[in-house]
C-alpha cells in the first residue's frame, strides 16, 4: 500500500514552508516582491488547523481558497479552488495537484506564474482538496473527469494549459484525450502515468481499505512520505511540510472519498498515452525518488509532441522545492509557439541525443542549468 500512496502522499505532505528552503531558492523568496499577509483570515471551511501553519506562502495561499458551484450529473458540489486575480487574453493555466493532495502545491509557483502575467488557476481535483463533499459523490476516474470538465465550461470556458504533477499528470492526459477542445497545452511533471490503476488495493474490504486510510492520515506515515520526496530534512521541517500537506484529510468526509476512489480501480491511462495530440512540456526532477526517470524518457518518445526538461538537484515535487525554475519553464511553454524555441533568460539549455529502441530514435531532450546525469547518456529501453 505504501507503494502506491508513496507518491501522491508525497504530493501532498512536501511542502516546504519558506523559511526553511533550501540552498539558493531562499534568495528568490527574500527578493520577489509578493504580498505575504501574516494575519490571513481564512475561509470557514478550513479545518481550524490551519490556523497552526507557520509557512506565510501557505497560508496566504489557503486565505484565497474559495469555494464554487459545479454542477454534476445528479448532484452540485461546492469545488475548492484559487481563482485568478485577473482574466487575461491569453489561455489560462490551470493547476492540477498529485494524489490525496490540495492547490497548496502551488503556493510558490501560483504567484510566481501571475508575476509573470498569467492567468493562473489552482483547482483541487475532486476527491481531495477542500470541495464540500458532505453528500458525496462518486470520487472514480468518471466523476472525476465530468466535475473538472463542468468547472472549465461554466467557468473556464477557453483552451487551458492543464499542469499535471504526478499522477495529476494521468488526470490531465484522461481529461485532455477524452476533451480535447478544452485543453491548449498540457504540462506533466515527474508524471505518474504507467501504474495500472490502484491494482490490488480496489479489491480491498471495505473494511481493509478504511484501515489502510485511516493509516495514510497518520503523521508518520506523511513522514516517511514527505522522505522519499526530500532528503536529509531537520524533524521540524518535515512535521510542518506534514501538517499543510494532511490539512485536508481532517475534513470528515475525507476517508469516504479516498476509499471510494481507492476501491473504484483509479487511474489507468498507460493505453490512451497515444491519443494525446497536445503539444507538452515534460519536466523531470533529477533526483526524483519516486517515479524512474526512465518512465520520463518513455512518456517523451511515445508523446508525439513533447519537450522534455530535467531539473538538476531536484526530487519529486519540482514545483515546490524549484518553484523558480518551474515558472520560468512554464511561462515559457505558455509564451512559445511551434515553431520558436525560446531559452529561458537565465536558463541555459544543452541538447543530448537519447537512442531509445523501437519507440524512439535519436530524439533530443533539452535539460535546463546543466548537462544530464550520466545515466541519461545513450540510455536504451526494451
Amino acid at each position: 500500500m505504501l507503494t502506491f500512496l508513496s507518491a501522491g502522499a508525497g504530493a501532498g505532505a512536501a511542502l516546504p514552508p519558506a523559511f526553511v528552503l533550501i540552498g539558493s531558492n531562499l534568495k528568490w523568496l527574500n527578493s520577489r516582491r509578493l504580498s505575504i499577509w501574516a494575519g490571513c483570515e481564512f475561509p470557514d471551511f478550513l479545518p481550524k488547523q490551519v490556523e497552526k501553519i507557520k509557512d506565510p506562502y501557505a497560508r496566504n495561499m489557503a486565505s484565497r481558497i474559495e469555494r464554487i458551484p459545479v454542477n454534476l450529473s445528479k448532484d452540485r458540489v461546492m469545488s475548492s479552488c484559487v481563482k485568478p486575480k485577473e482574466q487575461k487574453e491569453a489561455n489560462p493555466v490551470v493547476l492540477l495537484h498529485g494524489f490525496d493532495s490540495t492547490c497548496l502545491e502551488w503556493r510558490y509557483t501560483l504567484p510566481l506564474l501571475e508575476e509573470a502575467g498569467l492567468e493562473t488557476w489552482a483547482i483541487d481535483i475532486l476527491g481531495w482538496g477542500f470541495s464540500d463533499l458532505e453528500r458525496l459523490p462518486s470520487c472514480d476516474v468518471a466523476s472525476k473527469r465530468d466535475h473538472l470538465y463542468q468547472l472549465w465550461s461554466t467557468y473556464i470556458k477557453r483552451p487551458m494549459v492543464l499542469v499535471g504533477p504526478s499522477l495529476g499528470s494521468a488526470v490531465a492526459i484522461d481529461f485532455s484525450v477524452n476533451y480535447p477542445e478544452a485543453v491548449d497545452r498540457l504540462v506533466l511533471i515527474n508524471a505518474s502515468v504507467y501504474a495500472k490503476g490502484t491494482g490490488k488495493l480496489a479489491t480491498l474490504p471495505k473494511t481493509v481499505a478504511y484501515a489502510g486510510v485511516y493509516l495514510l492520515k497518520s503523521i508518520p506515515i506523511r513522514l516517511y512520505a514527505t522522505s522519499l520526496a526530500f532528503n536529509g530534512l531537520p524533524l521540524s521541517t518535515s512535521i510542518e511540510w506534514t501538517n499543510i500537506g494532511r490539512l485536508h484529510c481532517l475534513l470528515p468526509w475525507w476517508e469516504d472519498a479516498t476509499v471510494d476512489f481507492m476501491i473504484s480501480g483509479g487511474y489507468n491511462v498507460i493505453d490512451q498515452i497515444e491519443h494525446v495530440k497536445h503539444k507538452t512540456l515534460i519536466i523531470l526532477g533529477e533526483d526524483d525518488h519516486i517515479i524512474d526517470y526512465k518512465l520520463g524518457v518513455r512518456l517523451h518518445c511515445e508523446l508525439p509532441n513533447a519537450t522534455l526538461r530535467q531539473i538538476p538537484k531536484c526530487g519529486h515535487i519540482p514545483h515546490v522545492q524549484k518553484p523558480d525554475v518551474v515558472s520560468r519553464l512554464i511561462a515559457e511553454f505558455v509564451q512559445s509557439d511551434q515553431s520558436q524555441k525560446a531559452k529561458l533568460d537565465s536558463v541555459s539549455t544543452v541538447s543530448v541525443p537519447v537512442m531509445i529502441s523501437r519507440t524512439c530514435t535519436s530524439r533530443y531532450l533539452a535539460y535546463p542549468v546543466s548537462p544530464p546525469s550520466p545515466q541519461f547518456r545513450g540510455i536504451m529501453l526494451s
